[in-house]
């Protein structure tokens, strides 16, 4: 599945970006939607904060929230267009630092300056090397009340289906994924579940703190975000897990009060029209 290469490949080189990102919130109406409806929600006892990590931002789908809840940011993907695509978008922001890193480590992050790292649809497609190696660096680079939200795959709970699956030949099967005969998925690493996720932090002296598994794009469980923190930190408290399977449910119900409500909605014109005028003389 997914290698670091195949990953850097697909979305630094092969991926047009049309929408710097916000395209992948269509489900949700908009990227400031989803922000609202899925992501504050769940990191709203975090912020503001200090100093945030930002693992694979991609083209800043989610910085351009986050750098709004901090004063310092800092933001490194395997991508180098990527990241420069960040600094062009992001230029007026003296607070966001940027790094090119190879897609596993975190060296050039200071050890003990973490306050909340982040990643959000983009580790779905690491698989458990990948993971194992950020945690044991996160372990260095939280703070002593540090927490890390990270979205990652769950799909490897559903191993033996998605093996059957791919014995089938691959135009056939994606004939039916299209047509849902099939599920799809999506691009997920297939070394990753949460119980694995959650040793994984054990081993590298993290506790992982809360799981939600939620459905994406189909009824299994396929994605999970983890939550975890600093051994001894103030937010530890023993795992909670569960099952979400109304997430995409919650997708479209904020897509609908996104096009209600969201800026995006009205026509927001320069001129007041000729009536309006009239009106206010």
């Amino acid at each position: 599945m997914p290698t670091i290469e195949q990953n850097r490949n697909r979305w630094d080189i092969d991926y047009c970006w049309p929408d710097d990102g916000d395209e992948w919130s269509r489900s949700w109406g908009s990227a400031e939607a989803q922000w609202f409806e899925s992501l504050l929600p769940r990191l709203h006892p975090f912020l503001p904060t200090g100093t945030i990590l930002e693992i694979a931002p991609g083209h800043g789908r989610w910085t351009q929230f986050l750098k709004n809840y901090c004063s310092q940011l800092v933001i490194l993907d395997l991508g180098a267009h990527c990241i420069e695509a960040c600094k062009q978008r992001f230029a007026a922001c003296s607070h966001i630092t940027y790094h090119v890193n190879d897609g596993r480590s975190l060296r050039m992050v200071p050890d003990r300056s973490i306050d909340l790292a982040f990643s959000f649809d983009s580790l779905v497609h690491a698989e458990a090397d990948v993971i194992a190696s950020y945690l044991k660096d996160l372990a260095a680079k939280l703070k002593p009340d540090g927490v890390g939200f990270i979205h990652h795959s769950h799909i490897g709970a559903y191993h033996r289906t998605f093996s059957m699956i791919n014995k089938v030949p691959a135009r056939l099967r994606s004939r039916l994924e299209r047509k849902g005969l099939l599920p799809h998925d999506h691009w997920r690493a297939h070394s990753m579940t949460a119980q694995r996720f959650e040793q994984m932090c054990t081993d590298a002296g993290l506790w992982c703190i809360g799981q939600e598994l939620v459905s994406w794009n189909g009824p299994r469980l396929i994605d999970a975000f983890s939550l975890f923190t600093s051994a001894g930190s103030k937010w530890a408290r023993p795992n909670r897990i569960f099952e979400n399977r109304e997430f995409m449910q919650m997708a479209d119900h904020g897509r609908q009060v996104a096009e209600h409500y969201a800026r995006l909605s009205y026509p927001l014109k320069q001129d007041r029209s000729p009536a309006l005028s009239a009106r206010s003389s």
